[in-house]
């Protein structure tokens, strides 16, 4: 029997058995495997994919929801993938019509590279913002910084809670209460015994990410960056919103170099939520 053409497939939700399944279809695209990211996306997220009949998957993405369960406030594409045998035969637009529709009215977001943004504009996105990736070994700064950072504690917990739906604009309790069994560090910057600042670096491959970072102002950022290096010897990588250009400079100064830009998009929103002066990387681009 012939096999079916992928527009005929039917589009299911995911579960945390599928991860493998997904790095595989990463892998196949040429990005890093990222079990590790798969697995926490499928846990905190939904995911939507398409079976080969052969074998494996056609496609997959993940959505991330934010805000209350019965209404969220935003959601977050992430890892929309197409089978390179799939590739160029309309997958991709199926299953991200298949997105929008089931999400209603909820406003989305995504982090679009230059390869997937025409699609994302044919279906009604806007760039509303850019983020550069950078990556690298951190050469640390001869002086300590003069913001004083730790290792986060459990009693930190609801005060991360708070300063990052203030900062995000939305409720991510189901996200940050995941990171200290995502990450290898969760730190958070203080003065005078208050938190205004947190960060976390996961592992990634060969790399620790980090994200989120939510920090009161640059100085505060360039603290927690610092901190998190200070407690790896994997390269670094993180995706700063460009408007952050001080913190740019310093970070390419201290050794981390670019790996090129994604356009941050929206859908239903003129622009995303919450003080982006204080959000200077998302905990990843796939989850916002």
């Amino acid at each position: 029997m012939p096999t079916p053409s992928p527009s005929a497939l039917p589009i299911r939700r995911l579960t945390l058995r599928d991860h493998t399944a997904c790095a595989d279809l990463s892998q196949d695209r040429g990005w890093p495997r990222e079990e590790h990211k798969w697995a926490f996306l499928l846990t905190a997220g939904t995911g939507y994919g398409i079976d080969d009949p052969d074998g494996g998957l056609v496609a997959a993405c993940v959505v991330t929801e934010y805000g209350p369960q019965d209404r969220p406030d935003l959601g977050a594409i992430g890892m929309v993938l197409v089978a390179e045998r799939h590739a160029r035969r309309g997958v991709g637009r199926r299953l991200m019509r298949h997105i929008v529709s089931t999400m209603g009215t909820t406003p989305l977001t995504l982090h679009a590279t230059p390869n997937g943004r025409p699609l994302y504009e044919e279906l009604g996105f806007k760039v509303t913002g850019r983020a550069e990736m950078l990556r690298g070994p951190f050469m640390s700064e001869e002086t300590d910084p003069a913001i004083a950072t730790r290792a986060a504690t459990a009693d930190d917990l609801t005060t991360l809670l708070r300063l990052d739906e203030e900062v995000f604009g939305a409720d991510r309790t189901h996200i940050i209460t995941r990171l200290p069994a995502f990450a290898d560090q969760l730190r958070v910057a203080e003065e005078n015994g208050r938190i205004i600042g947190y960060a976390a670096a996961w592992p990634n491959m060969d790399t620790h990410v980090v994200g989120p970072l939510i920090a009161r102002d640059t100085p505060t950022a360039k603290a927690l960056i610092t901190s998190l290096a200070a407690h790896t010897d994997r390269p670094l990588r993180t995706d700063i919103d460009v408007r952050h250009e001080e913190l740019l400079a310093w970070a390419k100064e201290r050794g981390l170099a670019s790996q090129g830009f994604n356009a941050v998009m929206t859908y239903g929103i003129a622009e995303l939520p919450g003080d982006w002066s204080r959000r200077f990387a998302p905990l990843t681009v796939a989850a916002g």
